[in-house]
Formats: C-alpha cells, sequence, structure tokens
C-alpha cells in the first residue's frame, strides 16, 4: 500500500512564505493562546473548590468527582454535536470561538447563585458543551495560520490551555483564604475577555484554497478510513485515560501525602502552588518542548517516548506517597511534563493528514471519544483509591499510554514512508 501523505497547508503556498505572513501567524498564535488560556481556566475553576463547593451545595462527597466529570461530559456532547454537523468547518471558526467563550463564562458565573448540587452540577455541564466550541476550534484556527511547523505551534497552544487549566490552582493560592467565590467569577472574566481578544482583536486568517464544508455525515465515515488518522486518534485515546485523571487527583495526592508526613506542617495554599507548578508550568513547558522536538523527529517517535515516561510515573508515584516531600515533587514534576508533551501531537497529525474540508470536524471528533474515555477513568480513580489507597491507585492509569505506545509504533511507519514528513510538510 503506497504511504498516505499528509495534507499541505490550509494556506496557498506564496501566501505561506511572506514575510508579511509569517509575523502575522506569530501574533496570531499569541492572541489564540491568550485566549485559550483564558477559557479554559473554566474548566477547572469548581474542582480546585471541591470542599467548599459541596459545603454550600449541602452535597455529599459523591458529588465531588461529577463537578468534574459534568464537563467532560458536557464536552463529549457539544463535541459530538459539532462533529455531526460539521459547525466547526460551517462557521467562522473565530466568531465561534468568541461565542462559546462568552457563553460559558455566563453558565460557570451562574454557579455563584446555584443552591443545590444539581442546579450546579446542570451549569458544570453546559459550561463543558460550551469549551466544545473553543478547543477544537482553536486547534483548528491554528492550524490555519501555521501551515508549517505545526507542532510547535499546536503546542504552544496546548500549553496555553494546561496553563489555563492549572490557573484556578494559581488563583485559588491567594482567594481561599477570603471567599471561593473569587476563584469562580475570576474564571468568568477572564472567559469574557478571551471572547473580546477573538472578536475584536484576532483577524480572519488569510483566506484558504478550497471548498466550503456542507453538512454531510459522510465526513465521519471518511475520517474513520482515515488509517493514520485513527493511528492518532488511538494514541489520544490512551493519553486521555490518563490525563485527566492525573490532573483532577494528582493535587488530592499531593496534599494527602504531605499531609501525613510527621512533623510537617501544611497549608492548604502550598498544596495549590505545588498543584500550578506540576499541571501548569511544568505541563505547558512539557508541550513546547514536545513541539519543537516533534517537528524535528516526528510525531509519532515523540509521543511514543513522552507515553514511556509518563506511564512509568503513574506506576512510581504511588511509592512516595508519605515519603520525603523532594521526592514525590520530583516524580510529580516529570510526570506533569511527560503527560502533557504529546497531546499536541496528536492533533497535529490530524490536521496533517486530514482533508482541509473536514479538519475541524476531524479534530472535535478526536476530542469528543477521547473526553468520553476520560470521564470512565477520572471517576475510576477516587473508587479505586478507597479500596488500594494512593500508593496503588495511579497505576491503572498506565494502561492507556502503554496502548498508546503501541499505535505510535504504526504510526511511525506511515511517518517514516512519507518523504515530505521531515521535509517540506514541517519546515517554515
Amino acid at each position: 500500500m503506497s504511504p498516505v501523505k499528509p495534507m499541505q497547508g490550509m494556506l496557498p503556498e506564496p501566501m505561506a512564505k511572506s514575510e508579511k505572513i509569517a509575523f502575522s501567524r506569530w501574533l496570531a498564535l499569541f492572541w489564540i493562546a491568550v485566549s485559550v488560556l483564558f477559557s479554559l481556566s473554566l474548566w477547572f475553576s469548581a474542582s480546585v473548590v471541591l470542599e467548599e463547593i459541596e459545603k454550600a451545595w449541602n452535597a455529599g462527597k459523591g458529588y465531588g468527582p461529577w463537578i468534574t466529570a459534568a464537563v467532560q461530559l458536557g464536552f463529549i456532547s457539544g463535541s459530538l454535536i459539532s462533529s455531526l454537523t460539521a459547525l466547526p468547518d460551517r462557521m467562522n471558526p473565530r466568531r465561534l470561538f468568541a461565542l462559546s467563550s462568552l457563553l460559558g463564562a455566563a453558565f460557570n458565573g451562574w454557579i455563584l447563585v446555584a443552591h443545590h448540587a444539581e442546579a450546579g452540577l446542570l451549569l458544570r455541564f453546559l459550561t463543558g458543551v460550551s469549551l466544545a466550541g473553543v478547543y477544537p476550534v482553536g486547534v483548528k484556527l491554528l492550524s490555519q495560520w501555521f501551515p508549517r511547523k505545526r507542532g510547535l505551534g499546536i503546542g504552544v497552544l496546548i500549553a496555553a490551555l494546561t496553563l489555563g487549566s492549572a490557573l484556578p490552582h494559581f488563583v485559588a493560592a491567594y482567594a481561599l483564604a477570603f471567599n471561593w467565590k473569587w476563584i469562580i467569577a475570576a474564571s468568568s472574566i477572564l472567559a469574557v475577555a478571551a471572547a473580546a481578544f477573538m472578536q475584536w482583536v484576532l483577524p480572519d486568517v488569510p483566506k484558504a484554497a478550497g471548498k466550503q464544508a456542507r453538512l454531510s455525515f459522510g465526513k465521519l465515515r471518511e475520517i474513520l478510513a482515515n488509517r493514520p488518522i485513527m493511528l492518532a486518534n488511538y494514541g489520544y485515546f490512551g493519553h486521555m485515560w490518563e490525563l485527566y485523571a492525573v490532573w483532577t487527583w494528582l493535587p488530592m495526592f499531593l496534599k494527602a501525602s504531605f499531609a501525613s508526613l510527621p512533623n510537617t506542617a501544611f497549608h492548604q495554599s502550598a498544596g495549590e502552588w505545588y498543584s500550578f507548578l506540576i499541571i501548569g508550568v511544568a505541563g505547558a513547558f512539557g508541550c513546547i518542548a514536545g513541539g519543537l522536538l516533534a517537528d524535528k523527529i516526528g510525531r509519532a517517535r515523540l509521543s511514543g517516548g513522552a507515553m514511556a515516561v509518563s506511564a512509568l510515573c503513574s506506576i512510581t508515584i504511588g511509592f512516595t506517597y508519605g515519603q520525603a516531600v523532594w521526592i514525590t515533587l520530583l516524580i510529580a514534576l516529570v510526570w506533569g511534563i511527560a503527560v502533557i508533551a504529546d497531546s499536541a501531537q496528536f492533533s497535529a497529525a490530524v490536521t496533517e493528514y486530514s482533508n482541509p474540508e473536514y479538519v475541524g470536524t476531524a479534530l472535535t471528533f478526536q476530542m469528543a471519544v477521547g473526553f468520553f474515555i476520560s470521564v470512565f477513568s477520572i471517576n475510576l480513580i477516587p473508587f479505586l483509591q478507597s479500596w488500594i489507597g494512593w500508593q496503588w491507585v495511579f497505576a491503572v492509569l498506565a494502561i492507556g499510554p502503554a496502548l498508546g505506545v503501541i499505535s505510535m509504533g504504526y504510526l511511525r511507519k506511515v511517518e517514516v514512508g512519507t518523504p515530505s514528513r521531515q521535509g517540506q510538510a514541517l519546515s517554515s
């Protein structure tokens, strides 16, 4: 079978080489990344104040995991609707992003006046639905501005997503001493700012050659039949089995581990700082470093290596429970880098191997399935933790990246067999 070549960029070749456009795309990267960072602060805005929200809603401990899972389920639902209707490929992506971010800010803000858990969970679900018009659409916008060196460009975008997801921990380090509602309000304000940036600051991407996408359910069949896309998807699915479970429960693990140490005074604000450092700062570094390496050594090789390291960390982190703080933090920092270093490359691979007419649909489909998988792992961790303890619970997450490594091995054969992979498709 002849090798499958990645799709060329969405911008015409002369325009991609223009110095003016070369400058503009980095400016566009800045505004897209800032907008994603601000908007994605909505994702974990309630998760970092679980105990306070449970008290405010008079909810039992069982509601905790669902406060995060509700966002995942909403994101999945919104993504599936977008995929089936090809909405990201039929509507101006910049305006879709702005509208979605504004809606997410409103739903998140209404949590401040919710008085019971059912209403709160519904609002978290609707926040997730709104974010389905932010994250995949942001990746599509980035792929349009970056017909080349997409690994680095999308790596910076996912770094912004990572920082945005961890941003509530940063805010909580200061605001928890005053009122948990400050974290919710701050996230909504940031999302409104992101909508403003998209609507009034970022220009439309220069017009690309190609036909306008039409509503067609056949696009999903075409995506499912595309072997390189599905290999990238399988790797992403394994990656998502691990990622959001780590982001949700590693902060709890750190707090429990450090609080168990004898003669150690542990403050909650310190736990928030550690969480922001590991999830946000280390994760953002991993995204950018992964993007730079992937453009040089190939997406599959980078992703396979990152998942191998991440799987090893998930197996070993539990053995540091109750041990010296520096040992736990060291492994957690490595995990924070490795667990997200490959994330951008799955999206980048989809943009390269997809027909430009349905790249938004392909991205949204990938993310819908991936986040659906993450719902199970997020809720599995607290169940297993009560049974086998923190020392062993994270080892189950190694299953996902282990399967992803196998998928990346097959995708690497496709990359090696594609002449343009290291050449014209990825050079600037």
